[in-house]
């Protein structure tokens, strides 16, 4: 199920020296985490139109896609099996995909290693909640994956629109949608985007939890220091739900 070989010229063959933001300080092993990182070089745009690399990329995304409609995982849980690849900085795109299916099918016992290896069924497989049929493909796709859930009775929002507040500046050990360059940073409510599946929690199999999520924004000299060059002018906006915010 591996990818044969790393395509050339495409935006993740790009300088790799650097090193994720957060790597040092946190126990959860991401490689994704790479805002604010140095010493990756500059974003290397590719024209509209260009979707594929190599012969096997379409088919890696459609077996991707395949198998994340059982329901046997979902979304949060595959962006983190993503994550934790250990050489994550020197895969492409869809080689990221499909050695992070590798280990999710794995680990949710769909197939085993020995399967893997040889490149075939080996034993029965095991029965999925649901299957993705081809007829539906395109309808699943243009329905997307909504994250807005029903606030319950009674609960309400703890920020408002232009309070203040700060991020949370610890750590954790699993998935988080904070990137590590915001953490114990403060800045200003802008928009309260509604009531949304938690992916920390959801990544961790422990249900959807949601919880508000706000858009906020920071300033550049918070965020990287009065040092750095034209961090004066710079203005940056996250998404981040309410458990990553206290008051400032």
């Amino acid at each position: 199920m591996s990818p044969p070989g790393r395509p050339k010229g495409s935006c993740r063959s790009a300088q790799r020296e650097g090193t994720p933001a957060n790597a040092a300080a946190t126990p959860w092993p991401t490689q994704a985490d790479l805002g604010g990182a140095p010493g990756f070089g500059r974003v290397q745009p590719e024209p509209e139109g260009v979707h594929w690399h190599a012969p096997w990329e379409p088919r890696a995304l459609a077996v991707t896609l395949a198998a994340g409609g059982t329901g046997v995982w979902n979304i949060d849980m595959s962006r983190a099996a993503r994550e934790t690849l250990p050489d994550y900085a020197h895969l492409t795109y869809y080689e990221i995909w499909t050695l992070a299916l590798e280990k999710l099918l794995v680990a949710h016992g769909l197939v085993s290693a020995d399967e893997l290896a040889a490149g075939h069924a080996l034993q029965a497989p095991r029965a999925v909640p649901r299957k993705l049929l081809a007829a539906d493909v395109a309808a699943a796709l243009a329905r997307g994956s909504p994250t807005e859930r029903p606030a319950a009775p009674g609960s309400a929002p703890r920020f408002a629109t232009g309070e203040r507040v700060r991020t949370r500046a610890d750590a954790v050990p699993h998935h988080t949608r904070l990137p590590g360059y915001a953490r114990g940073k403060a800045g200003t409510v802008q928009a309260l985007r509604g009531h949304h599946v938690f992916a920390d929690e959801h990544a961790q199999g422990h249900g959807e939890q949601p919880a508000w999520l706000y858009t906020v924004a920071f300033d550049g000299v918070e965020l990287w220091g009065a040092a750095e060059p034209g961090a004066e002018a710079l203005r940056v906006s996250i998404d981040a739900w309410e458990p990553y915010l206290e008051p400032a």
